[in-house]
C-alpha cells in the first residue's frame, strides 16, 4: 500500500505511481477536525471510503484512490522488471475473470498514455508498444451449449472493440488448434489426450500446459514479443502450496517470479502483488470493468483442494496470500527470470538503466540445461540416474526418463507398453522437446557469458 510520508522511500510504496492520478486535497474537508478524517479516504483524505484493501479498516479508500493503488502496484512491477518497453508488442491472455480484465484494462492505460505522449512529442523518437489479446477457448473440452460459447465469445470481442483506440487485434483461438499444424481432427485427438491420463489432477495440469502452449503459438506467428498473464497473488498462493504437493519444489521458484523467459516469447506477471479479493472489488465498483462468466469448471483433485484451502486461510487472515507469495519469493530463482537485456537504441536510456538495475546477475541466481518436455520445468539432472537419461532414442525418445517427477506420476502412462501412443498424441511442440530436450536454450546461456565473448571485429589475445 501506499504510505503518506513525503520521505518515505520503502520499495514496497505505491505513492509515485498515483501522484499522477490523485486529486488535490479539498482543504475545506480538512479543517473539520481528527474525528471526520476517519470517515474519509486513507490516501486523498477528501472523498467517503467505498471499500479497504486486504490490510482492512486501515486501509479504507474511496474508489479513485482504491484503483490508483492497484495500479500503482501494476505500475512498478512493470517498470522494475522492464517487462514492456517502446518497441515490445504485447499479447495479453484473456479469460474474461476479474484477474486478466484488469490486467487488460491497465496495459490499456499504459498505452494510452504513450499513445498521448508520442502525439505530444514533436520529433516522435519513441514508437508505442503494440498490444493484442488472445482468448483461448476451452469449450470442447466441457459441456456447454453453442448458445453459451457464441454470447460469451460476443462478449468478449465487445470488450476488446470498446477501448480507446490505439486499437487492439482480438485473436479468438479454440485449444484444440494446438494441434493444427499436424494436419489432423484437433477436436478428437485433444479428447483421446485427456482421456489417455486417468489422473484427475494430470488433466487440468496438462489442459493448462496446452494453453500456455497456445498462447506462444500464437505470439511467434503474430510477432509478439511478450506474454502477459493475469495470474494475481491469490493464484499464484495456490501454486505455491499445489507445486509443492506434487513435488516440484527444484522448479517452483521458476513460476512465481515477475518474469519467465525460459519460452520463445518471454511470459510476464504484472499482477503478482495484487490479491483478488482487491481486483474483484476493482471490477465491482467500477462499472466499465465487464467480465464475462468463464467457461472453464471449477478445479477439482489436487489444484481443487488446494484452492479450498487457502480460501479457508485467507478469511481467517486476509493477508496469509501476500504471506504465502512472499516467502515463496524468498526461493533462488533462475537464469531465466529477467528480461533479456535491452540493446535497442529506441529504447530510453533510463530503462535500459533501471533494468540493467533490477536484472538478476548469474551468480544470484539458478542455472538449468534441461527441462521437462510436457510442463517445461527446469530439471536438475542429478535427481535422475544416468541409465535413465539414456534410454530411448532421436526416433523414440524416453519420455518418462526425460520428464519431471510431477509429470511421470500424474501425466504419463505408468504401463510402459502405452507410452509410445501416448506419445504419438502429443502436440509437436511437446515432442521435438522430448527429442531434444538436453540441448538447453542456448540463447540465455549466451546472454550469461556475453561479456566474456569476442566481438566480430576483437582479436584473440
Amino acid at each position: 500500500m501506499a504510505c503518506n510520508s513525503s520521505t518515505c522511500n520503502s520499495s514496497g510504496c505505491y505513492k509515485g505511481y498515483e501522484e499522477e492520478e490523485q486529486p488535490k486535497p479539498n482543504t475545506k474537508a480538512a479543517v473539520n477536525g481528527g474525528n471526520s478524517c476517519q470517515n474519509l479516504c486513507v490516501k486523498c483524505k477528501v472523498n467517503e471510503p467505498v471499500c479497504c484493501g486486504i490490510g482492512g479498516e486501515n486501509s479504507r479508500f474511496c474508489k479513485d484512490c482504491f484503483k490508483n493503488n492497484l495500479y500503482g502496484k501494476f505500475k512498478q512491477a512493470v517498470t522494475y522488471n522492464a517487462m514492456i518497453t517502446p518497441p515490445d508488442k504485447v499479447l495479453v491472455a484473456f479469460s474474461g475473470g476479474p484477474s486478466s480484465r484488469v490486467v487488460l484494462q491497465f496495459v490499456h492505460e499504459m498505452q494510452y498514455k504513450a499513445q498521448k505522449n508520442y502525439d505530444a512529442n514533436k520529433d516522435k523518437s519513441l514508437p508505442v508498444f503494440g498490444v493484442g489479446v488472445a482468448f483461448i477457448d476451452e469449450s470442447s473440452t466441457h459441456s456447454f451449449t453453442s448458445q453459451h460459447i457464441e454470447k460469451a465469445i460476443e462478449d468478449i470481442r465487445l470488450i476488446v472493440s470498446n477501448l480507446a483506440p490505439p486499437s487492439k487485434e482480438l485473436f479468438v483461438v479454440p485449444i484444440e488448434s494446438i494441434f493444427s499444424s499436424d494436419g489432423i481432427d484437433g477436436k478428437e485427438r485433444l479428447k483421446e489426450l485427456l482421456d489417455a491420463v486417468s489422473d484427475v489432477t494430470g488433466k487440468e495440469d496438462l489442459l493448462s500446459h496446452l494453453r500456455i502452449l497456445l498462447l506462444q503459438k500464437i505470439a511467434s506467428e503474430n510477432g509478439y514479443t511478450r506474454i502477459v498473464l493475469g495470474s494475481c497473488t491469490s493464484r499464484i498462493a495456490c501454486h505455491v502450496i499445489s507445486a509443492t504437493v506434487k513435488g516440484q519444489g527444484y522448479s517452483l521458484s521458476a513460476d512465481i517470479q515477475y518474469v519467465d523467459s525460459r519460452w520463445e516469447i518471454p511470459v510476464v506477471l504484472p499482477l503478482r502483488d495484487c490479491p483478488a479479493q482487491e481486483l474483484n472489488t476493482l471490477c465491482s465498483l467500477d462499472g466499465s470493468l465487464k467480465i464475462v462468466e468463464l467457461l472453464n469448471g471449477p478445479c477439482s483433485g489436487i489444484n481443487g483442494l488446494v484452492s479450498s484451502f487457502v480460501k479457508v486461510l485467507q478469511e481467517e487472515n486476509p493477508s496469509r496470500e501476500c504471506t504465502i507469495v512472499r516467502t515463496a519469493g524468498k526461493l533462488t530463482p533462475f537464469h531465466f527470470n529477467r528480461v533479456p537485456e535491452i540493446h535497442d537504441s529506441n529504447v530510453p536510456s533510463a530503462t535500459r538503466r533501471h533494468q540493467k538495475r533490477y536484472t538478476l546477475k548469474p551468480n544470484g541466481s539458478l542455472s538449468s540445461d534441461s527441462f521437462c518436455p510436457i510442463c517445461n520445468s527446469p530439471l536438475k539432472k542429478s535427481n535422475f540416474p544416468s541409465s535413465l537419461r539414456s534410454h530411448g532414442s532421436q526416433q523414440n525418445p524416453d519420455l518418462f526418463a526425460s520428464a519431471c517427477s510431477s509429470c511421470q506420476f500424474q501425466i504419463l502412462p505408468k504401463d510402459p507398453s502405452l507410452m509410445e501412443e501416448f506419445l504419438s498424441l502429443l502436440p509437436q511442440q511437446m515432442i521435438t522437446k522430448a527429442k531434444h530436450g538436453d540441448q538447453g536454450n542456448f540463447s540465455l546461456l549466451r546472454e550469461q557469458i556475453q561479456e566474456f565473448l569476442f566481438s566480430d571485429g576483437e582479436n584473440e589475445i
